[in-house]
């Protein structure tokens, strides 16, 4: 068990004080599952919706590119699958996932931006709430290399109004990702 999953992390002025029963159960159970229940005392809940990474920041008090996207794509034509194959991407916050490069770090033939109803389907979660880990349906996981740049993230608990904040690596880890680099490349 690594410090961040032993100890609390220092909570910024304004942040509201953790609450567990905020915690919606689909997610304590996979938090559970994961050997992560302390995690639950860490999820903090904001009266304002923290549905975009901008408003997630601005809750937190953190830099943009602290906070951890949860974003599920279609892949086409993965070897072996019929049909389009969910697939889940954690991002930073202030980038943007790059289609052509999910695509190739699949080997897909090729990637769309998944509407809500598969997101929901997929995860279990409205988009804006989607966890790292804890679906309905288990996908494969990219995370871009960039978020281990941060001593610490925060990312999705579940609902629009939740947050948590754990070591990159072990939110990688805890995930089940495939360390990649699929940001959209900028000019």
């Amino acid at each position: 068990m690594s410090t961040s999953e032993t100890t609390a992390p220092a909570v910024p002025e304004g942040v509201p004080e953790a609450a567990p029963s905020v915690v919606l159960p689909r997610f304590a159970e996979a938090l559970r599952e994961l050997g992560l229940a302390g995690v639950a005392a860490r999820v903090r809940k904001f009266p304002e919706a923290t549905r975009t990474a901008e408003e997630a920041a601005a809750a937190v008090g953190c830099e943009l590119d602290a906070i951890v996207k949860s974003l599920i794509f279609a892949a086409h034509g993965l070897p072996g699958a019929e049909g389009p194959v969910p697939v889940l991407v954690l991002l930073d916050g202030a980038s943007r996932a790059g289609l052509d490069q999910v695509r190739e770090a699949l080997g897909a033939t090729n990637v769309t931006r998944a509407k809500a109803d598969l997101v929901r389907e997929t995860t279990g979660y409205a988009i804006g709430g989607v966890p790292p880990f804890g679906h309905r349906t288990r996908t494969p996981v990219l995370a871009d290399r960039r978020l281990l740049a941060h001593p610490e993230v925060w990312a999705a608990a579940g609902t629009p109004h939740t947050v948590f904040p754990m070591a990159p690596a072990d939110l990688v880890r805890h995930a089940g990702a495939t360390l990649v680099d699929v940001r959209e490349p900028t000019a």
